[in-house]
């Protein structure tokens, strides 16, 4: 069974993005739920996804509420979603985010 973990950085403050909620579903037919967490001091939740199987996931996270906390009022991005397919069984995926309140990236990571 594979993982999934994230890593969140805010390049406005030029930090880790502490305290933000992020949401991980399997799609298909129809969405189900797998997992939620939010990210430590780090910007980091390292068992976001345990033994998930191949298939199509999407992860979301809070960006608007974690911006506004930090005094940002006209985020762009309230959420954001990365929709990503895992195909091998028994490996690891890392899911990082770039952001900042006009624009944000991602790519993956190890």
């Amino acid at each position: 069974m594979s993982t999934i973990s994230t890593h969140v950085l805010d390049t406005a403050r030029g930090r880790p993005a502490a305290g933000m909620v992020i949401q991980l579903d399997r799609l298909g037919a129809a969405a189900t739920h797998v997992n939620d967490g939010v990210t430590d001091r780090d910007g980091r939740i390292g068992d976001l996804g345990v033994d998930v199987v191949p298939g199509t996931y999407k992860v979301t996270f809070g960006t608007g509420d974690y911006l506004s906390r930090h005094g940002v009022t006209e985020a762009f991005y309230p959420v954001v979603e990365i929709v990503f397919h895992i195909y091998e069984d028994d490996e690891h995926y890392h899911i990082p985010l770039l952001l900042s309140p006009y624009g944000y990236s991602t790519y993956r990571g190890s």
